[in-house]
């Protein structure tokens, strides 16, 4: 999807975030190994994958790092994450992770991602409290990106 079709909660391409870290090697409650929670394998290459609130940064919303080549793509989220403007950056081992620690940076949005695709998913798993807060906070969006069809 690209910008022009769907504008979630500020329209702006450019802001200053918190970011995180976090790694499959971490053994947190709930998680599943090197699967998102899309369903894919995290990645760490040229993409890699991000975590975050779906209702402030929707299912593939693809961003850039002031800074950094990488293209970041936001498959997973966390429960620490629900209600906040953070976002936790794949890392493949604790070292990494522990490396980047918490940083404020400037973003890019290259893309933003689906609601319709994160609703989709969240529906599946309302039976975690921070699930159920995540998608509840999705539907005012969900409701927006539905009616500019």
């Amino acid at each position: 999807m690209v910008l022009e079709n769907i504008r979630p909660w500020d329209s702006s391409t450019r802001r200053t975030v918190k970011t995180t870290a976090y790694s499959h090697m971490e053994n947190e409650p709930g998680a599943v190994g090197k699967k998102s929670a899309a369903g894919n394998t995290l990645r760490y290459g040229r993409v890699r994958s991000a975590a975050a609130d779906w209702s402030r940064y929707p299912l593939g919303t693809r961003f850039k790092i002031s800074g950094d080549w990488h293209i970041y793509e936001i498959d997973d989220y966390g429960s620490t994450l629900v209600g906040t403007n953070t976002i936790d950056l794949y890392k493949p081992n604790l070292r990494l992770m522990k490396e980047w620690g918490c940083r404020h940076v400037d973003i890019h949005i290259l893309e933003w991602g689906s609601f319709e695709e994160s609703n989709a998913i969240l529906e599946r798993r309302l039976k975690y409290p921070h699930v159920w807060r995540m998608h509840r906070a999705l539907q005012p969006q969900l409701r927006k990106q539905r009616s500019r069809r």
